[in-house]
Order: structure tokens, then C-alpha cells, then sequence
């Protein structure tokens, strides 16, 4: 006859033993075990340990070994298990795949859970799971270009270098426009943050702006219309309002407007302004763009206007409460960071190319 190995405790493993068969807290099935280990510990037999505490010979033997091999820590948790089988093998998962990707439909553009299931002949749940687990989403349409700019890398190096290290003796204006403002008389503005939906429109007007990357301070204009006209009339604002001993180097978004003969003939007549234009699709390196957005969000989206002076007003108010307090904004990434980081880049790196 098999006799079980002899369990001896120390008082600090038994005063344990004893809290966990007797705690409140504590799971009935370690209660169990540990009453298990201290029948044991008394010289108890297994089939007898079995009977008092109502579980199998071969249980109580297994609960023995894990606590002679693990201590009271292997008592907490129980062993891990192999599992469910998986129902999609790593072939089928491959052939989903591979006929999500490569083999669309004759007669449409992209396959659908319900009729890559009926081709495939499996169920649409494990279709989707299967474009879930690989992030596979055949409904969406990506808009994004991934073809880099002409002498993109050229024209960044020069703007973020404008940021980074700006030249002596000279003043850098990140400049742009926010074009075709709308004034919008609403019913009921200014209800604790909310806007409402019924407006009536009251015209439109587009706002010139240049940003000292240095103090924060703003150079601005509003105009009826966006033409290379306007441009002429801010530049030469510009030259008015900034010390002329100073060299203007502006950074422009890459439009047709710097382009016009017009512009380029008053450019050669004040050869302090240096025009640096953004590569193109890359707004978002003009710093402008961010003091735009923020006019707009703070106060005009959800305010009322009935003529376009009164948005003028409160445009030309806004910035002159921006003056008095100005704070720039800081570039802090090279351009190499930049360009390591673009979304073209990373979306090349996501397929593989």
C-alpha cells in the first residue's frame, strides 16, 4: 500500500495554513487546500483527508505535492491549462488574408465579413475576428499620399532651421491667412459653451496674420478677398510696421500667391524681405496655422455676428489682448526628427516597403 510523504510545519507556515482555512475573505476552494495541507501535516491519510473535506483521493494527493513543491504561494492559484484549441489555424488565418488583400471581388471594389464568408465558406464572425486581430479594415478609405514633395527635405531643413537657429540681426514672421470667415448671426450664442445650429450668413472676410517667432506678438489684416492683391497689401504692412534695419525672413505656406509677377517685383525692390515658402501638403509647419486655429476656436466659432465690422472688431480685439501678454510658441523638433516621422514615412514602414 502507498503511503503519502509526511508533511512537517513550522509555526509560521501553520499559523498561515490555519488563516487561510478559517479566513472570511478567502476563497472556499484555498480554504479547502489549506485544511487539506494541515490534515496532512497531522498524519492523516489521503483517503481520509478525502472524506472530511469532501473531494477526491487523487485531488487531495495533487494538493499535497503542490504545497510540498511550492508552499503556502502554490495553494493561491491554480495551474495553468493548455487551453481551448484554436478554431482558425494559422493556414486558414494566411488564406483570409491573402484573399482580403490580393483577390477582390470582380464585380466590387473590396470584400465585406458576409461575403468573404460565403466565399471562403466559413462563418462572417471569424472573418472579423480574423481583419481584428491583424487590423484589417477593407471599409475604410486611406486619402493620404504617400509621394514625398519635391525638394521637400530642402524646404523643411531651411524652415525648421528658421525655429531653431533664427538669424541675427533679423526679425522671423511665420505668416498666413485664415481665409472666408463667415459671419454667422446664430439664434441663441453663448448658451454655457454651446452654439446653436439655425444661423443666418452675413458675408465673409479673410484674415492676414504674421507671427513674431520670437516674443509671440502678431502683425494683422483683414481683407474681403484672397488674392495675390491682398498679399501685396499685407507685405507691405509688414514693411511698415517692423524695424527697417532688420531683415524680414517670412515663412509662407507654398501657394501661387508669392508666384505673381506683382509680388516678385516688390520683392526685388526690398530685398530685406526673404520669403521662405513650407513644402508642399506641410501647413502644419507654419506656426501661424497654430494662433489661426486658435483665433477661430476661442472666439469665433461660437459667437453671433450680424455685420462683418463686428467680427473685425472682435478679431482686432483679440489680438491686441493677445499683444499685451504674448507667448510663442517653441519649436523643439530637428529636421531630421521631422522627417524620420512624417505620416508617408510611416505608412510605407506599416506595409513593408
Amino acid at each position: 500500500m502507498r503511503v503519502a510523504e509526511a508533511i512537517e510545519l513550522d509555526a509560521q507556515t501553520e499559523r498561515g495554513l490555519r488563516t487561510l482555512s478559517k479566513g472570511r475573505r478567502v476563497e472556499a476552494r484555498v480554504q479547502q487546500r489549506a485544511s487539506i495541507v494541515l490534515l496532512a501535516a497531522q498524519g492523516w491519510q489521503n483517503k481520509d483527508i478525502a472524506n472530511e473535506v469532501k473531494l477526491d483521493r487523487r485531488q487531495v494527493a495533487l494538493w499535497r505535492r503542490r504545497f510540498m513543491e511550492g508552499g503556502l504561494q502554490a495553494l493561491l492559484q491554480d495551474a495553468s491549462r493548455p487551453g481551448r484549441t484554436p478554431s482558425v489555424t494559422p493556414e486558414v488565418e494566411s488564406h483570409i488574408l491573402n484573399t482580403t488583400l490580393h483577390k477582390p471581388r470582380a464585380q466590387t471594389t473590396h470584400w465585406s465579413t458576409r461575403t468573404l464568408a460565403a466565399h471562403l465558406g466559413l462563418s462572417a464572425t471569424t472573418i472579423r475576428r480574423v481583419w481584428q486581430r491583424n487590423g484589417i479594415q477593407p471599409h475604410l478609405q486611406d486619402t493620404k499620399v504617400s509621394r514625398t514633395p519635391p525638394r521637400f527635405e530642402d524646404e523643411l531643413v531651411d524652415v525648421v532651421g528658421l525655429y531653431m537657429n533664427p538669424r541675427e540681426h533679423a526679425l522671423v514672421l511665420s505668416s498666413g491667412e485664415k481665409s472666408q470667415l463667415q459671419m454667422l448671426h446664430r439664434s441663441e450664442p453663448g448658451r454655457a459653451g454651446t452654439m446653436t445650429h439655425d444661423h443666418k450668413r452675413n458675408g465673409t472676410t479673410t484674415l492676414f496674420a504674421a507671427l513674431n517667432t520670437l516674443d509671440g506678438t502678431v502683425i494683422s489684416m483683414c481683407q474681403d478677398r484672397h488674392r495675390h492683391e491682398e498679399w501685396l497689401r499685407f507685405l507691405r504692412l509688414i514693411d511698415r510696421k517692423t524695424p527697417k534695419h532688420l531683415k524680414l525672413h517670412l515663412i509662407v505656406d507654398n501657394d501661387a500667391s508669392p508666384e505673381y509677377p506683382e509680388v516678385q517685383a516688390w520683392l526685388a525692390e526690398h530685398p530685406r524681405v526673404v520669403v521662405h515658402s513650407t513644402p508642399a501638403n506641410t501647413s502644419w509647419l507654419n506656426m501661424v496655422k497654430r494662433f489661426l486655429r486658435d483665433i477661430f476656436e476661442h472666439r469665433i466659432r461660437r459667437d453671433s455676428f450680424t455685420r462683418v465690422a463686428e467680427l473685425r472688431q472682435a478679431i482686432a480685439l483679440y489680438i491686441e489682448h493677445h499683444d499685451q501678454r504674448p507667448k510663442p510658441f517653441i519649436w523643439t523638433a530637428s529636421a531630421s526628427v521631422v522627417t524620420s516621422a512624417t505620416p508617408a514615412k510611416v505608412a510605407l514602414a506599416r506595409v513593408g516597403r
